[in-house]
């Protein structure tokens, strides 16, 4: 049986006017504060005449959290080695930070001033510690080093604010 020109109008008649009476929801959501500067995070901190003092949760020591970013592909191509760079560690890092770190291994990604995407193992050290300026300034003495020693336009360093407890 052929459908005639009328009869398939019909049905997209019936298909819409059936799609347009059914009562169309959205869901909605409560309306969120969306303003990042008023939220504040678990770790906040007294900080009036520069003295750092955890406020919430109401344990713990305010500490500061350093994570230094080691690429360990050189600019003349060849790579910094397993052994050189435990060397590094145990001359630069250690004695300035003896009372521990966290080293962990992966793979960087980065697009350098040429627009090329760069991929290179990598090294992240993680350093927590009683805030202090004689312990930035170690920091730094670190970057500057492994950036002399081993040929490296950079290291990354993100510095964060934090309440721990042992």
């Amino acid at each position: 049986m052929k459908t005639t020109l009328v009869q398939r109008w019909i049905r997209q008649l019936v298909v819409i006017s059936f799609v347009l009476s059914c009562p169309l929801s959205l869901p909605t959501y409560p309306q969120q504060n969306t303003n990042i500067s008023s939220q504040r995070t678990s770790a906040e901190f007294d900080t009036q005449d520069g003295n750092r003092q955890c406020q919430k949760p109401p344990f713990g020591k305010s500490f500061a959290r350093t994570e230094l970013f080691f690429g360990l592909s050189k600019l003349d191509g060849s790579g910094v080695s397993d052994e050189a760079f435990e060397d590094f560690v145990n001359a630069q890092v250690t004695p300035r930070f003896p009372s521990g770190f966290t080293l962990l291994a992966g793979t960087g990604q980065f697009r350098n001033s040429d627009g090329m995407i760069i991929r290179e193992p990598s090294r992240l050290l993680i350093l927590l510690y009683p805030f202090d300026k004689k312990s930035s300034e170690k920091i730094e003495e670190i970057r500057q080093v492994y950036k002399s020693q081993f040929q490296q336009q950079s290291v990354l360093r993100v510095d964060e604010d934090l309440c721990v407890s042992f």
